[in-house]
């Protein structure tokens, strides 16, 4: 194996993710199971994000939700009965309240325990949920790099008013929140420099946002390699193993050709991956 991997199945087989875990364990080192993954909606580009108001360019339509309300809540529950991590994507402002909501519920319903909740995406939310994932410790799993082709369109979806909530990573870690940060590849590129590029520039591959898309939720490149590495080992239940580079943990690590805290943000694309050591040995030298 040269890459460690956490699976999560559908939210509703739940039961059978529980069962399975219960007879065999969580997994290895390399290949593990802790939970089970769900949808409350659809995507912004396909105009099936849940929205609170109408699309601009479709004044009759909020978005769509892809998983009933009551399946939600009773298969959250029934997960998160089970000892169960349970991701869920939303994208759209109405589909994170709604996860949100449910998300409460359920963690008063059985009681404080380090759950970890995870919203995949959050792409789009107001103040009142940004305050909600922090207090409620819910993981903002999210992708930087889609931003850098969204920004080139989003504004025909969405008024300027709602966009200052779109991948609102500052807004989010200051707020307290945890960010954890991947590439929903194959929907965008795998590549962690373009998503670190994306979140520090927040530029646009159309090139009219040189100072940036939504400029104030810009964080810094230290922030954003935190999201890449500690933040994604939080998200797993990994950071005892994985994530930071100290004496103890597993060796996993990228050696890059450039230094991303030194190198000019606009340029951190450009870097490329020299090195790849995967529990101590070398898996790819470029």
């Amino acid at each position: 194996m040269i890459t460690r991997v956490t699976v999560y199945p559908p939210l509703d087989w739940w039961q059978a993710v529980a069962d399975t875990i219960k007879a065999n364990g969580t997994g290895d080192q390399w290949v593990r199971m802790y939970g089970v993954k769900g949808y409350v909606d659809g995507s912004l580009g396909s105009t099936t994000a849940l929205l609170y108001g109408t699309y601009l360019d479709d004044r009759h339509s909020h978005g769509q939700q892809v998983t009933s309300t009551a399946d939600l809540r009773n298969w959250i529950a029934g997960a998160d009965s089970a000892q169960l991590q349970v991701v869920v994507h939303a994208i759209g402002d109405s589909a994170n309240g709604l996860l949100l909501s449910i998300f409460d519920s359920v963690a008063k319903l059985h009681g404080e325990r380090d759950r970890r909740f995870r919203i995949e995406h959050a792409q789009h939310l107001n103040a009142a949920e940004i305050a909600a994932i922090a207090r409620q410790h819910v993981i903002a799993s999210m992708q930087p790099m889609h931003l850098v082709d969204d920004g080139a369109w989003a504004g025909k979806r969405l008024d300027m008013a709602r966009l200052q909530g779109t991948y609102a990573f500052r807004s989010l870690l200051d707020s307290g929140a945890v960010l954890a940060f991947g590439s929903d590849w194959s929907v965008a590129t795998i590549d962690p420099l373009w998503g670190i590029y994306g979140a520090v520039t927040r530029r646009t591959r159309d090139g009219k946002n040189p100072d940036g898309w939504i400029p104030a939720q810009k964080i810094t490149v230290d922030e954003a390699l935190r999201a890449y590495t500690a933040g994604n080992a939080y998200g797993v239940f990994r950071e005892k193993e994985v994530g930071v580079l100290r004496s103890g943990m597993l060796a996993d690590i990228a050696v890059l050709d450039h230094d991303l805290l030194t190198m000019p943000p606009e340029s951190l694309a450009t870097a490329r991956v020299a090195t790849t050591i995967a529990g101590g040995k070398v898996v790819f030298r470029r």
